[in-house]
């Protein structure tokens, strides 16, 4: 079994209209909100006996820091985190093919990206639709009964796991 969490990076600031989009930063509410779901997402991987053997991320500031929030709230080595510039404006077809040519080695990875990206690739490989839209700090966990990465087709994952902010607002 080959184990996917989908990880939307938390919400940004559009305070300096005159950053770059792949430099800007997180607002107050993604640096409040990233901890909070990292924290709900380290529950699940530790009542379910999963271990993340991987993390990959975009490596736009946002998903960055995203990514160490995430990374800490499970005690990943953040100098194992694996920044794929193909996750920045990439492709849902970008995405399928980059978990492809994971090694067969690793059994469950989490993925730290943007949407709409996120949302198409969750949709293209859950086998039921899974949302119009992953919020920011969302995340999706789908899980494959496959034994080689190469062997996950679309409409074939199991959704195991979806949270994000607002569904926890009272």
């Amino acid at each position: 079994m080959k184990t996917i969490f989908f990880i939307r990076h938390a919400k940004s600031s559009w305070d300096n209209p005159y950053l770059d989009d792949f430099d800007r930063p997180l607002n107050n509410r993604g640096i409040r909100n990233a901890p909070f779901i990292a924290d709900v997402w380290s529950d699940f991987l530790d009542k379910n006996n999963l271990t993340i053997d991987l993390i990959i991320s975009s490596p736009a500031v946002r998903s960055q820091h995203t990514t160490e929030i995430f990374a800490s709230a499970i005690d990943f080595d953040i100098e194992e985190i694996r920044w794929d510039q193909h996750l920045y404006e990439s492709s849902w077809a970008t995405i399928a093919e980059l978990i492809h040519f994971l090694s067969d080695t690793i059994q469950t990875c989490a993925i730290v990206g943007h949407n709409d990206e996120l949302t198409m690739t969750v949709n293209h490989l859950a086998t039921q639709f899974v949302t119009d839209n992953i919020p920011t700090s969302g995340v999706v966990g789908l899980s494959f009964e496959v034994s080689a990465w190469l062997d996950i087709i679309e409409n074939s994952g199991k959704l195991i796991f979806y949270e994000y902010p607002k569904k926890h607002d009272e």
